[in-house]
């Protein structure tokens, strides 16, 4: 029993990864139509950024969450008024090329940067260790990272659906074209909308800078595992961003718990499973015929 919680808690730690930066993913697609190849990238910026501003400054972790979110905030914002707007009334594959090459073009530079080899993040003591229950004990960081990222999504949950400013923006995720039929002025939200998708990339990546390997690749094999979760969740679907990073996390710790040599595999089983089943996803909006 013990066993099986502690892989549940480490499928939740690294599900929290996948439900963060799947939520800007989804967020991002609602919005704009466009399908951000970059965001590994982005998450690995977020970690390569915490890790050096850490080495340079002495950046404390619970900082680095505030502070290294709000910078790739600037740089989403920046990277969606100088490339990404220009193409957004052409075929969406344009976009996807775009958002390929930028991500070949950050992987590229941190490494010239900082080379191939992962760079030191130091965790915080206070999350070193583990947590005493009873008879159970849990790893205080992945913990920590369930709860934190947890407490995330029900924030941009309740903003959404609670507030008049986040039930436009979930309109114009979940439908801009009704949206902009009852006048809703979608093109306003594009920017801040897109800087705040990337910045959930950027924060999943803070997150895992003490639990993974920082290195220039990171973001490469994520990116593949983020678009099974979003295909699973349903495009432009938040619930469902956050519900399958949740579960892909899970399937993946049991995976390489039980067989490791099928793990990744089983992530791309399941997304095919629930394809064949729901086209559109768990959460996603079937079309009308």
């Amino acid at each position: 029993m013990n066993e099986i919680l502690q892989y549940t808690v480490q499928g939740l730690a690294a599900g929290s990864f996948y439900a963060l930066a799947a939520l800007g993913l989804a967020i991002i697609f609602g919005v704009l139509g466009v399908v951000n190849f970059a965001h590994g990238a982005c998450y690995m910026l977020g970690a390569i950024a915490a890790a050096v501003l850490q080495d340079l400054l002495g950046l404390d972790f619970f900082l680095a969450l505030l502070v290294v979110p709000a910078l790739l905030f600037v740089f989403g914002v920046a990277m969606e008024r100088l490339l990404v707007r220009w193409l957004l009334g052409l075929d969406p594959l344009y976009n996807f090329l775009l958002t390929f090459g930028l991500s070949l073009l950050l992987v590229d530079l941190v490494k010239r940067q900082y080379g191939v080899s992962g760079l030191p993040y130091v965790r915080p003591g206070i999350l070193e260790g583990q947590l005493v229950l009873g008879e159970l004990r849990l790893p205080a960081y992945q913990v920590f990272v369930f709860a934190f990222s947890l407490l995330v999504c029900a924030v941009v949950w309740l903003v959404m659906t609670r507030t008049r400013i986040g039930m436009v923006v979930r309109a114009a995720t979940e439908r801009s074209d009704l949206a902009r039929a009852l006048g809703v002025n979608v093109g306003r939200w594009v920017t801040p909308v897109f800087g705040f998708g990337i910045s959930l990339a950027g924060l999943a990546g803070v997150l895992a800078a003490p639990f993974r390997a920082i290195t220039a690749d990171m973001g490469s094999s994520f990116i593949i595992i983020l678009f099974a979760v979003v295909v699973i969740g349903g495009l432009g679907s938040i619930v469902g961003a956050v519900v399958a990073g949740f579960l892909v996390g899970l399937v993946e710790a049991f995976g390489q718990a039980y067989a490791p040599a099928f793990a990744q595999i089983v992530i791309f089983v399941l997304m095919a499973v629930v394809v064949l089943v729901r086209p559109a996803g768990l959460f996603g909006r079937e079309e009308m015929a």
